[in-house]
């Protein structure tokens, strides 16, 4: 499995490099190399791998410049990624109002602008036609170039991010307004393909025209990837914990004796949850290892009762709790399961993880087995690729 290289962090963030970083870094460096072939072999190539890691430092400044407004405004950065298509920052949640998302994702074009200029100033001063003064004045279109890039309206480019903003301000609807600038990006993609494999055609440029087509590709993979997760975020504010628990739980005498429920139960092989009952009332949630911390010799006196612990002290969501929120609890929590109540205060069901991506899996067609959802009873984690944790807090943050 392919691993990110950690370089080290920046204002705290973690720095990674895809590994297939290097492959753009040695296209870069050729294709400076030979431009600067003028100032003799060893200057050209030198220049070249210069200019290609001053690239790759343009594109961190732009997408630490997302990173630092995000912090600015109490949301978490996990890190900052250069990969083939130039770099990431992966930012945790979504910003509170549209006028904040905007501001995180214009930060990162307005810093290559104001690189533009930075550079352009410094060209100025520089001595004209040195190699110094070629290199700053490349690497001042360059960042004016990957401003107006990242300005193109669809996602997962910033213009798209822009555009989600607008959209969100005059719709009110985020959800909504993703799945407008995610079409946006799908059409560009497959625009950029479209225009790639012309470029082949007509120019026999295929170097090029590959290069074009695929980030088209590139672009429709992570627009399809914002559209259903944004389709993923809406399916768990709407399905309620009522749709999702189950009454995998067994109901006990709270007045037997710990002798008892022992002799009953505790030799099954699956893992059960119990909860004590008596006079028609629950009683609390029986925690099979709290057996353990009363001495054998008072498991014929002691009963249930004893041991139990009553629903107001346990973990519970009430039916109308969405789904989103029930996965916070869990994940927060630490929590294997947790308790639905119904409105009269019984227990109406219980969640784990496992019950809850098989409700997923029925809403969203999901290709998700029963054994793999047995799995994730057992092992109490999500699928790879799954996050529904991270997913659940950005959706209601």
């Amino acid at each position: 499995m392919q691993t990110n290289w950690k370089i080290g962090s920046l204002f705290g963030i973690p720095l990674f490099l895809d590994p297939l970083w290097f492959v753009i870094l040695g296209l870069a460096t050729l294709n400076f190399g030979v431009a600067y072939q003028e100032w003799g072999k060893a200057i050209a190539w030198s220049a070249g791998l210069v200019m290609a890691l001053l690239l790759f430092a343009s594109v961190l400044l732009h997408e630490l410049g997302h990173s630092l407004v995000a912090r600015s405004q109490g949301i978490r950065v996990n890190s900052i990624t250069l990969f083939l298509f130039g770099g990431i920052a992966a930012i945790e949640e979504e910003s509170k109002t549209p006028g904040k998302a905007f501001q995180v994702a214009i930060a990162g074009p307005l810093v290559s602008v104001a690189l533009f200029f930075i550079l352009n100033l410094a060209n100025s001063i520089i001595p004209a036609n040195s190699v110094y003064s070629i290199m700053t004045g490349d690497l001042a279109r360059i960042n004016l170039v990957l401003a107006l890039f990242n300005l193109i309206p669809g996602l997962p480019l910033d213009g798209g991010q822009v555009l989600k903003a607008a959209l969100w301000q005059i719709t009110g609807n985020r959800f909504q307004a993703v799945h407008w600038a995610a079409k946006s990006g799908q059409i560009l993609g497959y625009g950029a393909i479209a225009l790639g494999l012309a470029v082949d055609f007509f120019t026999r440029e295929l170097a090029l025209g590959l290069w074009i087509a695929l980030i088209g590709w590139f672009g429709i993979r992570n627009a399809n990837s914002y559209d259903r997760i944004t389709t993923l975020q809406e399916t768990l504010l709407k399905v309620l914990a009522a749709d999702t628990m189950t009454s995998d739980f067994r109901v006990v005498d709270a007045n037997q004796t710990l002798r008892d429920f022992a002799d009953l139960y505790l030799l099954e092989t699956t893992p059960q949850v119990y909860f004590a009952a008596a006079d028609g009332r629950y009683r609390g949630r029986v925690a099979v290892d709290d057996l353990r911390l009363v001495e054998r010799s008072e498991w014929e006196s002691q009963t249930l009762q004893s041991i139990v612990h009553p629903l107001t002290e346990i973990p519970t969501v009430a039916e109308s709790t969405s789904l989103a929120e029930v996965i916070n609890r869990l994940e927060n929590e630490q929590l294997p399961s947790i308790t639905v109540l119904s409105p009269a205060g019984a227990v109406a069901g219980v969640i784990d993880r496992g019950d809850i991506v098989r409700t997923l899996a029925q809403k969203l067609n999901l290709p998700i087995s029963e054994g793999e959802i047995k799995r994730i009873k057992e092992d109490g984690s999500y699928p790879p690729g799954l996050e529904l944790g991270a997913i659940a807090k950005s959706t209601i943050s």
